[in-house]
């Protein structure tokens, strides 16, 4: 269990945006959820490549509008939407509106067969 009040937040110094640790600590699962709140007009990249484990995300907007774009593709959503991917090229996150965006991301991670 993992009460609102014992979830850890973390604010990005360059974006401004705000990464909360929904799910439980220390639970045996390949999961994780995550609430982003994401202020107007912020970008942050995430530079994700070759790993030893696979990493599955989906994201599902929840208020407002985000770009995603993974390698050279590039995806618009808005409230309600949801975007499942691979985290195997760069990534970018970004907020082209004036309003700030919510969005909820699950994480499940699996050993690659890449060695």
């Amino acid at each position: 269990m993992a009460r609102r009040e014992e979830q850890p937040e973390w604010q990005d110094p360059a974006s401004g945006y705000v990464r909360r640790n929904v799910s439980p600590p220390g639970v045996p699962q390949p999961m994780q959820i995550v609430e982003v709140h994401f202020p107007p007009r912020g970008r942050v990249t995430f530079d994700t490549g070759g790993r030893d484990i696979r990493v599955h995300q989906q994201v599902w907007v929840l208020e407002g509008a985000i770009d995603i774009t993974l390698g050279a593709e590039r995806h618009r959503l808005r409230k309600g939407d949801c975007l499942a991917m691979q985290l195997d090229r760069p990534t970018m996150f970004h907020n082209p509106t004036r309003r700030p965006a919510r969005y909820a991301v699950v994480i499940a991670a699996e050993p690659s067969s890449r060695r």
